[in-house]
C-alpha cells in the first residue's frame, strides 16, 4: 500500500497529535512507523499531555524506562535549542557548511545533497538560496523510491518542501526491496537536490575548507584551553546547568 493508501491513518495520526500525543504513541497505536508518523503530523502544533494523565489506548501503558527515557529526550531536545538559539547569519552560514561537509556531493562542478530526511533538505534549500546566487530553472530533484510505493504523492511532497516544480524532477530510482536487508522503508523516499555550477560549487568547497582547515581548528583549541569550550557544560560558556 502507497503513502496516499494510508489517509484514513494519516487523519489519526493527526488527531492524536493535535491532543499531545508522543509520535511513538501515535506509531504505536496506529501500528506504522515512527518516521511515517513524524512526516504525517510534522506541521501540527504540539503541546505535550501529561503521559500518566488518562487511559492509554494501546493494550498497555508505557513502562517506568520508556517514560524516563522519552522525559530525557525532551529535555534534552529542550536544551539543545536553548543552546543554538536563534540562528544568526553567520550561524546559519556556518551551519550549512557543515551539513554539505557531511552529505554534499564533493565532485567539482556539481552541487548535489541528499538526505531523507525533510528537515535536512529543507535547510539545505534554504541555506543554497541565502548564500548563492542561484538560477532556479537548474536546481533538479531525483528521487530514490522503493517499489511499491507512491511515487506520485513522494513527488508531490518533496516538490512542496524543496520549492522545486515536478517538471523538474528527473527520471526516479525505483529500488527492489530487499527484506533480507531492512523491512522498514522511507515512505517518501531519499531524494538528491541537484545543482549543476562550478562557481557555486567552489565557492561551497571553499566554505568547506575553511571550517575544516587549521586555523578555525586552532581557534576551537584556544577556546579549549581558556576553559570556555566544556564538553560536560550545559552551554558552549559557564551557563546555567554547567559543571564547576
Amino acid at each position: 500500500m502507497g503513502y496516499r493508501g494510508k489517509l484514513a491513518e494519516q487523519g489519526q495520526a493527526r488527531d492524536l497529535r493535535a491532543q499531545g500525543y508522543r509520535l511513538y504513541e501515535i506509531a504505536a497505536e496506529l501500528g506504522v512507523s515512527k518516521s511515517s508518523v513524524s512526516l504525517w503530523v510534522r506541521d501540527v502544533p504540539f503541546v505535550p499531555r501529561d503521559p500518566n494523565y488518562g487511559r492509554w489506548r494501546v493494550g498497555r501503558g508505557p513502562t517506568k524506562s520508556m517514560l524516563r527515557k522519552q522525559e530525557e529526550i525532551e529535555r534534552l531536545q529542550a536544551q539543545g535549542r536553548e543552546r543554538i538559539g536563534r540562528l544568526t547569519e553567520k550561524k546559519f552560514l556556518v551551519a550549512g557548511a557543515a551539513l554539505y561537509a557531511g552529505e554534499g556531493s564533493k565532485r567539482d562542478g556539481h552541487v548535489g545533497f541528499a538526505n531523507s530526511d525533510p528537515m535536512m533538505i529543507e535547510l539545505f534549500c534554504a541555506w543554497l538560496r541565502r548564500f548563492f546566487d542561484i538560477e532556479e530553472s537548474r536546481l533538479k530533484v531525483y528521487l530514490y523510491l522503493h517499489q511499491g510505493l507512491d511515487l506520485d504523492a513522494a513527488i508531490e511532497f518533496w516538490s512542496g518542501l524543496t520549492g522545486i516544480p515536478r517538471a523538474r524532477f528527473g527520471a526516479p530510482y525505483r529500488a527492489v526491496p530487499d527484506p533480507s536487508i531492512r523491512t522498514s522503508k522511507h515512505p517518501m523516499g531519499c531524494p538528491r537536490v541537484s545543482y549543476t555550477c562550478s562557481r557555486t560549487h567552489r565557492a561551497i568547497m571553499g566554505l568547506v575548507r575553511a571550517l575544516l582547515s587549521c586555523e578555525a581548528l586552532s581557534g576551537v583549541a584556544q577556546l579549549a584551553e581558556q576553559g570556555i569550550v566544556n564538553p560536560k557544560a550545559a552551554g558552549s560558556s559557564p551557563a546555567p546547568g554547567a559543571n564547576p
